[in-house]
């Protein structure tokens, strides 16, 4: 009886061995379960928020080379907003001498061209070009016994100009500057000449310069015109058409009892004043 009670003993204490096991591999599984489904949200937040620092730090070098780009480019952006402020002009028209001048020369042409920089809609600074070809009096011309004469006159200036009603399509301007001039009189005899084509050469004449002196100087011009803006009904459009007027005060000296090249004795007042009108384009 011992044995046997013995015996049931002992698989019982195998049972309660086996069960307290059991319970204790359950609890330690539901443990590390509970411990993995907790931190799980925190890995993938994490892992969330890695995505997110990448996310957001995976642009940064897009965005950097981006910049990088821009500017570069922005580079071209300035080159080509430095190239969209430049302004041209070329005209022609007709000149006279001022009362003071007109016993020293007479009516002509000119030619004008220019470039310059558009400060803003309003202001422009152009350096100007200008070729003006009178003729002489007949007096003066006289005093050195030639047949004829004229007076060619150069000059590079910079001149302002500032349009007064920017954004209309026609408006009114003033302008005035000053610069280099370079006047050179010459007086002409006939000679003759032969004038050839594809058959044969004729016999002619021709006006050659027998007698002349220049001189170089400063001088200054003030003045005003209207434009008329071709296109861009919203003021956008750049090209103008100008018709101009100024007054112009070339400081040539004196010239007193000089022969020009063996001519006659020839006596010019100082300062030339003429007042050129001029018709042209601007863009």
């Amino acid at each position: 009886m011992s044995s046997l009670r013995s015996l049931l003993l002992t698989r019982h204490a195998y049972l309660l061995v086996f069960a307290a096991t059991f319970a204790l591999s359950t609890a330690s599984a539901q443990v590390s379960l509970a411990h993995d489904l907790s931190s799980a949200p925190a890995a993938t937040e994490s892992s969330s928020n890695a995505s997110n620092v990448d996310g957001a730090a995976l642009p940064a070098e897009p965005a950097a080379s981006g910049a990088a780009a821009g500017q570069e480019h922005g580079g071209g952006y300035g080159r080509q907003s430095y190239l969209s402020h430049l302004t041209y002009e070329a005209g022609g028209g007709a000149n006279a001498p001022t009362n003071d001048s007109s016993p020293y020369i007479t009516w002509g042409g000119n030619f004008t061209g220019g470039v310059g920089y558009r400060v803003d809609p309003r202001v422009s600074v152009m350096a100007e070009y200008q070729f003006i070809d009178d003729k002489l009096p007949g007096a003066l011309i006289a005093e050195t016994g030639a047949n004829g004469g004229h007076a060619h006159i150069w000059s590079l200036t910079l001149d302002p100009v500032i349009d007064l009603f920017p954004k209309s399509s026609n408006s009114v301007y003033v302008t005035g500057g000053g610069g280099f001039y370079r006047k050179v009189t010459s007086f002409t005899d006939p000679e003759e000449t032969y004038y050839c084509d594809y058959y044969s050469c004729y016999p002619g004449t021709t006006n050659a310069v027998v007698g002349h002196f220049s001189s170089n100087q400063g001088g200054w011009s003030v003045g005003g015109g209207f434009t008329h803006r071709l296109g861009g009904i919203y003021g956008e459009s750049k090209t103008k058409l100008f018709a101009e007027v100024r007054y112009l005060d070339m400081l040539t000296p004196a010239v007193n009892g000089i022969t020009p090249s063996g001519l006659g004795v020839t006596t010019v007042g100082s300062d030339t004043k003429v007042i050129p009108v001029t018709l042209g384009v601007r863009f």
